[in-house]
């Protein structure tokens, strides 16, 4: 059967130039006692927005990891699929992220919550998880709203699963449930009982990725109380471990945190829980590494300099249309957007400045940062020219990536000074 390790990374990398740049921060890491396996992912949206396609994933991750010698297991996640996208990443993902998040307030049939009830009986009541200080108080009204609200989610994830397995074979594959995507956070409560509507359909989850108080805008830093997702995290914890004594889920079910990169003020808490309690953890980055690259052009300078420039010029005019898609996960203050005729005055520093996320650097502008995080869409439309700048820069770009993912998300996520 194939397992994810105890520690996962996501590696977003949308135009598949940074496999082996990302690849030696996870080597880097494994030299210093943390080994974490390499999940490469990339959602349907970002290829259809590119015009790549899965098994491009495939060979970035089988190449860059055949160059480096890397023996360990490694992964190729097909990101955020449903069940009208999953097919074209069957033949080669080998890790599948079921987003039910669409499919989450729909109401299942009535015989089914009623006989969801009816298997959860004996947690009405004072429910007590070890390791949460304080019992839950459930009702059989508060029951039936999480069924109403997430149990139609589980039976879809069950359809999309099934059909995974169709194509792959049970046990060939790593499932995890994505249910991030969404206004509200789960509670603990309410985790409990998902993880037992995705048992009672026999889904081998190894990870799941709840949504959690705070935003988690791409690309930026979280925007809420670190204590208090400290708390509800920790709790979570507590409900997987419960869950898989309770349920007969997999011995290896962990947590997923989405991030959308750079959640750097909740990083401390993660890694102080995960070591407290002997845990494991899937971090799943998003659009990081293309920003690296326009941060890597940038510090190139000269032609380099003057296209990223133009990327931005342009993520002005058609703001609307790139921030469409990413309503729920982005939030600019359009007045803090540097103009046209300041930017064009930059030197290179000044530009990579602005967009690279060194808390405490005054240049750094997350309003920017955000734009341009969503702006890789007009990279696309000059592809030929982009991927020419990038091997001709290789050497800028790909150090700002391994940069990245080693000292600003390995070292803060696993404490590793």
């Amino acid at each position: 059967m194939k397992s994810l390790g105890k520690y996962s990374i996501g590696l977003g990398d949308r135009f598949g130039h940074q496999g082996g740049a990302q690849l030696k921060a996870i080597i880097e890491a494994g030299k210093i006692g943390v080994d974490i396996t390499p999940v490469w992912n990339k959602s349907n949206r970002e290829h259809t927005t590119i015009g790549t396609q899965p098994a491009d994933v495939r060979t970035e991750a089988d190449n860059c990891t055949k160059q480096a010698e890397f023996s360990k297991p490694y992964f190729v996640d097909a990101d955020h699929i449903n069940f009208d996208t999953v097919d074209r990443f069957i033949e080669s993902s080998d890790f599948f992220t079921i987003d039910v998040a669409s499919y989450i307030g729909k109401i299942a049939l009535d015989h089914e919550i009623d006989e969801f009830i009816s298997s959860v009986e004996k947690y009405i009541g004072v429910l007590e998880i070890p390791g949460i200080k304080l019992p839950f108080n459930t009702t059989r009204s508060q029951i039936k709203q999480i069924a109403e609200k997430y149990l139609f989610a589980a039976l879809k994830a069950w359809d999309i699963y099934r059909k995974i397995e169709k194509g792959k074979g049970r046990g060939n594959f790593v499932t995890e449930i994505s249910m991030d995507e969404v206004p509200d956070p789960q509670t603990p409560v309410e985790l409990f009982f998902i993880l037992k509507m995705l048992s009672a359909e026999n889904i081998p989850a190894q990870t799941i990725a709840p949504k959690f108080p705070g935003r988690f805008n791409k690309g930026v830093d979280y925007v809420g109380d670190p204590l208090k997702f400290a708390a509800e995290f920790e709790a979570d914890i507590m409900v997987i471990d419960y869950a898989i004594k309770e349920f007969g889920m997999p011995e290896n079910l962990k947590m997923s945190i989405h991030s959308g990169s750079d959640k750097f003020a909740i990083y401390p808490h993660i890694s102080a829980v995960i070591k407290n309690h002997n845990k494991g953890i899937h971090l799943k980055t998003a659009g990081t590494t293309w920003l690296e690259e326009v941060i890597g052009l940038a510090m190139s300078g000269g032609e380099a300099l003057e296209f990223v420039k133009e990327i931005y010029f342009k993520s002005l005019e058609k703001i609307d249309e790139l921030c469409a898609p990413y309503a729920d996960v982005i939030d600019i203050n359009r007045s803090s957007l540097p103009s046209k005729d300041e930017v064009s005055k930059w030197n290179n520093t000044r530009f990579a400045d602005s967009l690279r996320h060194i808390p405490g650097n005054k240049s750094y502008n997350p309003n920017m940062r955000q734009l341009i995080h969503v702006a890789y869409k007009l990279a696309a439309l000059k592809m030929d020219e982009y991927y020419k700048l990038l091997d001709k820069n290789e050497m800028i770009v790909s150090e700002c990536v391994y940069e990245n993912i080693f000292n600003r998300h390995i070292c803060r996520l696993f404490d590793i000074k």
